[in-house]
Protein backbone atom coordinates (compact mmCIF):
# COMPACT_ATOMS: atom_id res chain seq x y z
CA UNK A 1 0.00 0.00 0.00
CA UNK A 2 2.98 2.45 0.74
CA UNK A 3 4.58 2.17 -2.46
CA UNK A 4 0.93 2.36 -4.58
CA UNK A 5 0.47 5.23 -2.46
CA UNK A 6 3.74 6.77 -3.26
CA UNK A 7 3.51 6.49 -6.83
CA UNK A 8 -0.01 8.55 -6.84
CA UNK A 9 1.83 11.29 -5.38
CA UNK A 10 3.15 12.05 -9.23
CA UNK A 11 -0.32 11.76 -10.84
CA UNK A 12 -2.21 13.80 -8.08
CA UNK A 13 0.03 16.70 -8.43
CA UNK A 14 -2.64 18.14 -10.76
CA UNK A 15 -5.25 17.07 -8.03
CA UNK A 16 -6.97 19.28 -5.46
CA UNK A 17 -7.30 17.19 -1.84
CA UNK A 18 -9.03 14.14 -2.38
CA UNK A 19 -13.53 14.38 -2.91
CA UNK A 20 -15.45 12.18 -0.27
CA UNK A 21 -16.46 9.01 -2.42
CA UNK A 22 -20.40 10.50 -1.28
CA UNK A 23 -18.95 13.74 -2.18
CA UNK A 24 -22.23 15.01 -3.41
CA UNK A 25 -23.70 13.36 0.08
CA UNK A 26 -22.02 16.03 2.38
CA UNK A 27 -23.27 18.85 -0.03
CA UNK A 28 -26.61 17.77 -1.81
CA UNK A 29 -28.36 20.76 0.08
CA UNK A 30 -25.89 23.39 -1.94
CA UNK A 31 -28.79 24.28 -3.98
CA UNK A 32 -31.60 24.36 -1.52
CA UNK A 33 -32.99 27.03 0.99
CA UNK A 34 -34.39 24.43 2.65
CA UNK A 35 -32.43 21.24 3.29
CA UNK A 36 -28.99 22.88 2.90
CA UNK A 37 -26.16 22.44 6.21
CA UNK A 38 -22.73 23.12 7.68
CA UNK A 39 -20.91 21.11 4.36
CA UNK A 40 -23.14 22.72 1.56
CA UNK A 41 -21.08 25.74 1.29
CA UNK A 42 -18.14 22.94 0.30
CA UNK A 43 -19.90 22.45 -2.94
CA UNK A 44 -20.77 26.09 -3.82
CA UNK A 45 -19.62 29.04 -1.42
CA UNK A 46 -22.42 31.10 -2.12
CA UNK A 47 -24.49 28.67 -0.03
CA UNK A 48 -22.70 29.89 3.10
CA UNK A 49 -24.90 33.60 2.89
CA UNK A 50 -27.73 32.29 3.92
CA UNK A 51 -26.03 30.69 7.21
CA UNK A 52 -27.94 32.51 10.53
CA UNK A 53 -26.24 30.22 13.33
CA UNK A 54 -22.84 29.82 14.19
CA UNK A 55 -22.45 25.85 13.14
CA UNK A 56 -19.19 23.20 12.76
CA UNK A 57 -19.17 19.96 10.94
CA UNK A 58 -16.59 17.43 10.46
CA UNK A 59 -16.56 13.92 7.95
CA UNK A 60 -14.46 10.90 8.11
CA UNK A 61 -14.85 8.30 5.46
CA UNK A 62 -12.40 5.28 4.86
CA UNK A 63 -12.61 5.00 1.28
CA UNK A 64 -12.80 1.38 0.05
CA UNK A 65 -12.39 -0.01 3.53
CA UNK A 66 -8.79 0.95 3.20
CA UNK A 67 -7.17 2.83 6.43
CA UNK A 68 -4.27 4.37 4.15
CA UNK A 69 -6.93 5.99 2.25
CA UNK A 70 -8.92 7.70 5.09
CA UNK A 71 -9.95 11.70 4.09
CA UNK A 72 -11.90 13.83 6.96
CA UNK A 73 -13.05 17.19 6.65
CA UNK A 74 -13.88 19.73 9.04
CA UNK A 75 -15.70 22.92 8.88
CA UNK A 76 -17.00 26.20 10.04
CA UNK A 77 -19.37 28.95 9.74
CA UNK A 78 -19.61 32.35 11.43
CA UNK A 79 -22.09 34.61 10.06
CA UNK A 80 -21.30 38.50 10.41
CA UNK A 81 -23.14 41.66 9.38
CA UNK A 82 -20.58 41.97 6.34
CA UNK A 83 -21.44 38.64 4.87
CA UNK A 84 -20.72 35.14 6.24
CA UNK A 85 -17.45 33.69 7.03
CA UNK A 86 -16.20 29.79 6.69
CA UNK A 87 -13.39 27.75 7.00
CA UNK A 88 -13.15 24.48 5.11
CA UNK A 89 -10.38 22.09 5.94
CA UNK A 90 -9.40 18.45 4.68
CA UNK A 91 -6.72 15.58 4.93
CA UNK A 92 -6.50 12.55 3.12
CA UNK A 93 -3.99 9.50 2.98
CA UNK A 94 -1.85 8.76 5.95
CA UNK A 95 1.94 9.34 7.39
CA UNK A 96 3.80 8.45 4.66
CA UNK A 97 1.57 10.28 1.66
CA UNK A 98 -1.15 12.55 2.51
CA UNK A 99 -2.71 15.50 0.80
CA UNK A 100 -4.40 18.56 2.96
CA UNK A 101 -6.47 21.23 2.33
CA UNK A 102 -7.01 24.81 4.57
CA UNK A 103 -9.40 27.20 3.15
CA UNK A 104 -10.94 30.41 3.61
CA UNK A 105 -14.70 31.38 2.87
CA UNK A 106 -16.48 34.27 2.29
CA UNK A 107 -20.08 34.64 0.82
CA UNK A 108 -23.05 37.50 1.07
CA UNK A 109 -26.67 38.11 -0.34
CA UNK A 110 -27.16 40.59 -3.18
CA UNK A 111 -30.59 41.37 -2.56
CA UNK A 112 -32.97 38.71 -2.23
CA UNK A 113 -32.57 36.88 -5.32
CA UNK A 114 -29.11 36.18 -5.78
CA UNK A 115 -26.42 34.85 -3.57
CA UNK A 116 -22.51 34.90 -4.27
CA UNK A 117 -19.62 33.48 -2.22
CA UNK A 118 -15.68 32.98 -2.61
CA UNK A 119 -13.19 30.81 -0.83
CA UNK A 120 -8.81 30.96 -1.12
CA UNK A 121 -7.50 28.03 -0.25
CA UNK A 122 -3.61 26.86 0.41
CA UNK A 123 -3.44 22.75 -1.21
CA UNK A 124 -0.03 20.78 0.35
CA UNK A 125 0.71 17.54 -0.59
CA UNK A 126 3.34 15.31 1.74
CA UNK A 127 5.27 12.02 0.22
CA UNK A 128 8.42 10.30 2.32
CA UNK A 129 11.44 10.71 0.51
CA UNK A 130 9.89 12.99 -2.38
CA UNK A 131 9.48 16.11 -0.03
CA UNK A 132 6.49 18.61 0.22
CA UNK A 133 4.09 20.47 -2.51
CA UNK A 134 1.90 23.18 -2.40
CA UNK A 135 -0.65 25.44 -4.25
CA UNK A 136 -2.78 28.17 -3.86
CA UNK A 137 -6.22 27.98 -5.75
CA UNK A 138 -9.37 29.96 -5.46
CA UNK A 139 -12.84 29.19 -6.24
CA UNK A 140 -15.91 31.39 -6.60
CA UNK A 141 -19.76 30.66 -6.81
CA UNK A 142 -23.71 32.29 -7.51
CA UNK A 143 -26.79 30.72 -6.42
CA UNK A 144 -29.64 32.17 -8.03
CA UNK A 145 -33.32 31.80 -6.11
CA UNK A 146 -35.45 31.37 -9.05
CA UNK A 147 -38.47 30.72 -7.33
CA UNK A 148 -39.68 29.85 -3.31
CA UNK A 149 -38.90 26.30 -4.43
CA UNK A 150 -36.15 26.37 -7.89
CA UNK A 151 -32.39 27.61 -6.93
CA UNK A 152 -30.03 27.62 -9.48
CA UNK A 153 -25.96 28.11 -9.42
CA UNK A 154 -22.78 28.44 -11.44
CA UNK A 155 -19.55 27.21 -9.57
CA UNK A 156 -15.65 27.66 -10.90
CA UNK A 157 -13.24 25.95 -9.38
CA UNK A 158 -9.29 27.10 -9.67
CA UNK A 159 -9.45 29.39 -13.13
CA UNK A 160 -6.17 30.57 -12.26
CA UNK A 161 -4.14 27.42 -13.09
CA UNK A 162 -2.10 27.85 -9.91
CA UNK A 163 0.59 25.67 -9.90
CA UNK A 164 2.47 23.55 -7.52
CA UNK A 165 5.46 25.50 -5.53
CA UNK A 166 7.64 28.11 -8.25
CA UNK A 167 8.38 26.81 -11.32
CA UNK A 168 6.50 23.38 -11.27
CA UNK A 169 4.80 22.13 -14.10
CA UNK A 170 1.68 20.77 -12.76
CA UNK A 171 -0.64 22.81 -12.05
CA UNK A 172 -4.80 22.28 -10.34
CA UNK A 173 -7.26 21.52 -13.02
CA UNK A 174 -9.90 23.77 -13.74
CA UNK A 175 -13.44 22.41 -12.40
CA UNK A 176 -17.08 24.19 -13.65
CA UNK A 177 -19.90 23.39 -11.97
CA UNK A 178 -23.61 24.11 -12.95
CA UNK A 179 -26.35 23.02 -10.59
CA UNK A 180 -30.26 22.40 -9.83
CA UNK A 181 -32.21 22.26 -7.01
CA UNK A 182 -36.43 22.04 -6.44
CA UNK A 183 -37.44 22.31 -2.79
CA UNK A 184 -40.67 20.19 -3.38
CA UNK A 185 -41.19 20.57 0.13
CA UNK A 186 -40.67 20.86 3.85
CA UNK A 187 -40.10 17.06 3.58
CA UNK A 188 -38.56 16.51 0.09
CA UNK A 189 -35.98 17.67 -2.13
CA UNK A 190 -34.17 16.79 -5.08
CA UNK A 191 -30.74 18.41 -7.01
CA UNK A 192 -28.56 17.58 -9.72
CA UNK A 193 -25.48 19.21 -10.58
CA UNK A 194 -23.09 19.09 -13.82
CA UNK A 195 -19.77 19.12 -13.35
CA UNK A 196 -16.69 19.00 -15.95
CA UNK A 197 -13.42 18.64 -14.40
CA UNK A 198 -10.31 19.90 -17.15
CA UNK A 199 -9.15 17.00 -19.09
CA UNK A 200 -11.64 14.70 -17.58
CA UNK A 201 -14.94 13.22 -18.68
CA UNK A 202 -17.91 15.23 -18.02
CA UNK A 203 -19.58 14.11 -14.33
CA UNK A 204 -23.37 14.36 -13.75
CA UNK A 205 -23.98 14.02 -9.34
CA UNK A 206 -27.66 13.70 -9.01
CA UNK A 207 -29.59 13.32 -5.35
CA UNK A 208 -32.23 13.30 -3.38
CA UNK A 209 -32.92 13.55 0.27
CA UNK A 210 -36.40 12.88 2.34
CA UNK A 211 -37.19 13.10 5.52
CA UNK A 212 -39.28 11.23 7.10
CA UNK A 213 -39.50 12.66 10.50
CA UNK A 214 -38.33 16.53 11.35
CA UNK A 215 -35.22 15.11 13.10
CA UNK A 216 -35.06 11.54 10.57
CA UNK A 217 -33.65 12.00 7.00
CA UNK A 218 -32.51 9.75 4.38
CA UNK A 219 -30.37 10.62 1.44
CA UNK A 220 -29.30 8.93 -1.87
CA UNK A 221 -28.09 9.86 -5.23
CA UNK A 222 -25.43 8.74 -7.82
CA UNK A 223 -22.01 10.10 -10.11
CA UNK A 224 -22.12 9.11 -13.76
CA UNK A 225 -18.11 9.63 -14.33
CA UNK A 226 -17.56 6.65 -11.99
CA UNK A 227 -21.11 4.94 -11.80
CA UNK A 228 -20.52 4.79 -8.10
CA UNK A 229 -23.79 5.54 -5.90
CA UNK A 230 -24.18 6.80 -2.40
CA UNK A 231 -27.09 6.82 0.64
CA UNK A 232 -27.22 7.42 3.59
CA UNK A 233 -29.28 8.14 7.04
CA UNK A 234 -29.12 11.12 9.82
CA UNK A 235 -30.68 11.22 13.02
CA UNK A 236 -31.20 14.55 14.85
CA UNK A 237 -31.03 14.89 18.63
CA UNK A 238 -31.37 18.27 19.74
CA UNK A 239 -28.56 20.59 18.26
CA UNK A 240 -26.49 17.58 16.85
CA UNK A 241 -27.12 15.65 13.64
CA UNK A 242 -25.33 12.00 13.08
CA UNK A 243 -25.11 10.55 9.65
CA UNK A 244 -24.17 7.11 8.82
CA UNK A 245 -23.27 7.17 5.31
CA UNK A 246 -21.94 4.65 2.50
CA UNK A 247 -20.60 4.94 -1.05
CA UNK A 248 -20.48 2.02 -3.66
CA UNK A 249 -18.04 2.06 -6.80
CA UNK A 250 -18.32 -0.46 -9.14
CA UNK A 251 -15.03 -2.14 -9.26
CA UNK A 252 -13.16 -0.81 -6.00
CA UNK A 253 -16.10 -1.79 -3.04
CA UNK A 254 -18.14 0.15 -0.22
CA UNK A 255 -16.89 3.24 1.35
CA UNK A 256 -18.19 3.93 4.78
CA UNK A 257 -18.79 7.33 6.55
CA UNK A 258 -19.77 9.57 9.49
CA UNK A 259 -20.92 13.00 9.64
CA UNK A 260 -21.72 15.11 12.44
CA UNK A 261 -23.28 18.57 12.54
CA UNK A 262 -23.40 21.19 15.11
CA UNK A 263 -25.51 23.89 15.50
CA UNK A 264 -24.07 26.40 18.67
CA UNK A 265 -27.55 28.49 17.95
CA UNK A 266 -29.54 25.84 18.73
CA UNK A 267 -27.85 25.53 22.09
CA UNK A 268 -28.36 28.57 23.18
CA UNK A 269 -31.44 28.56 22.39
CA UNK A 270 -31.91 25.77 23.92
CA UNK A 271 -30.54 26.78 27.02
CA UNK A 272 -32.60 29.90 27.31
CA UNK A 273 -35.46 27.91 27.69
CA UNK A 274 -34.44 25.60 29.67
CA UNK A 275 -33.67 28.68 32.45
Amino acid sequence: MVIVALSMYFFSMGQMVRRPVAANYISIGAYSTIHSDIFSFTANQATLARFKNISAGVYGERRFMLNELSLYKVVFAIPAKSGNFGLNTGYYGFAAYNETQAALAYARSLGSKIDIGVQFSYNGIKAARYGNAYAISMEAGIIMHLTDKLNAGIHINNPAGGKYNKGENEKLPFVYTAGLGYDASETFFVSAEVQKEEDQPVNVNAGLQYKFLPRLLARAGVATATSAAWFGIGIGIQSFRLDVTAGYHPQLGITPGLLLVFNFQATAENEKKNQ
